[in-house]
Parts: C-alpha cells; structure tokens; sequence
C-alpha cells in the first residue's frame, strides 16, 4: 500500500512514517502543501494523510485540487484543529474521515483500513494478481513499489490477462478482445506484448507474461526474468 503524508510537523510526520513502514505500508512525506501537490503529479497512492494547517499551500486547498481533478483517492485529514467548522470544511471539500490530534497510532491504523476496504469495495472493477494492481481510471500498471503507464491497446491486453490470470491465452482470444474480431490483427498480438513484458520489466525482476508454444500467453508470475 501506497501512502502520501502531508505534515510540516517533523517529529508527528516521524512518529506516522516510522509507524506505518513497520506495518508494511510504503511512505512519501510532503512537509508542505507545493510539494504535495507534485508528489500527486507524479505518483498514484491508495490512501493520503493530510494536514490541514501546512505552509505553501494549505491542506483544505491541496484536497480541493485532488477532487477538482477527479482523483477519488481516499484521503484522511489529521489536524489539529477540533472545531466543527474545520471539520465540516474539510468533509465538504472532499475528505472521507478525519482525526484531531493528538490521536493514537492504533486509532490511526484502524482508520486507515477502513477506508481502504471502503475504497477497494468502490473500486471493484480494479483488477489484482500477486503484486500487480490494473487502475482503469488512469491507465497505469502497479507492481509492487513500481508504476508504468499503457497505451489503450497494453491496457486491454493486461485486463483480459488479468482476468484470465494462469489461465493460457490464444493470439485469436487476445486480438478477439482487444481488435474485436479483427481477422488480422493476431499478427500484431506478439508486437503489443513485446511491449507490455519490456514495460513490466522496466520496474520488477520478476517475469509475468510468458509466451505458450503454440497457442498463445499466459500470466504467471516467476521469481526471475526469462
């Protein structure tokens, strides 16, 4: 799981990162809102822990850009703000939960899973096997702590694999689903995939994609490239 952590606070932003890398999660930290905002320009994550009150570009403007965007990225405000006017604020801007600090590290984690099963339950269309994460909203490909972003055509043929996980694929199925039935684009299967597997092995050592003799290709993930 991806974190963004918005907090000027040092010692807090410590105390969250440290606690949180030792749950598994992995961290980016952004001490003001500028810096956040080019982090998200750069990074797709599955949850965001803001502050309200950071320099640059405060937390209630950095929300705002995210859902202006369209991004629905989970985002969990921790402030220290506890009045029901910042509270309301920030749920109006967008934010799903908040917490006021001070708060427990516990409480944090707890929160954080909430909204994570919430969000995953929403984004059910979003397709995993092993460590590879297909977004449909962007495109983009996450395997592990690596991301890569695919054309229309290597995002069809990684759904379809996807779906079909170790489960051998014909040229004819493939071109079937992504060219819809196009007499001749079977040929051009082979050219898409080259693509795709030089793409995933850009941000992994581990192979995924292995052609079938005769038939076709399947996903299935192995330790080592081939």
């Amino acid at each position: 799981m991806k974190v963004l952590l918005v907090e000027d606070e040092t010692k807090v932003a410590h105390f969250i990162s440290t606690g949180l890398e030792e749950e598994g999660y992995a961290i980016d930290t952004a001490y003001d809102g500028k810096k956040a905002l080019e982090l998200l320009k750069e990074t797709t994550y599955d949850i965001i822990l803001l502050d309200l009150m950071i320099p640059e570009v405060s937390g209630l403007d950095v929300l705002k850009n995210i859902r202006d965007r369209g991004m629905n990225t989970p985002v969990l405000i921790i402030t220290a703000k506890s009045s029901k006017e910042d509270v309301v604020k920030g749920l109006d801007t967008g934010s799903d939960d908040y917490l006021t600090k001070p708060f427990s590290f516990d409480e944090l984690v707890a929160r954080m899973r909430a909204l994570l099963r919430r969000s995953r339950k929403a984004d059910s269309h979003i397709l995993e096997y092993k460590d590879i994460v297909l977004n449909p909203y962007n495109r983009k490909l996450v395997i592990a702590m690596g991301e890569v972003e695919l054309t229309e055509k290597e995002f069809l043929i990684m759904e379809v694999m996807l779906k079909n996980s170790e489960k051998p694929l014909t040229r004819k199925e493939i071109a079937e689903y992504v060219w819809q039935s196009q007499a001749d684009s079977t040929n051009i299967v082979d050219v898409y995939v080259n693509f795709l597997r030089k793409k995933i092995e850009s941000v992994t050592t581990k192979k995924y994609i292995h052609t079938v003799r005769g038939t076709g290709y399947v996903l299935r993930e192995e330790d080592e490239k081939g």
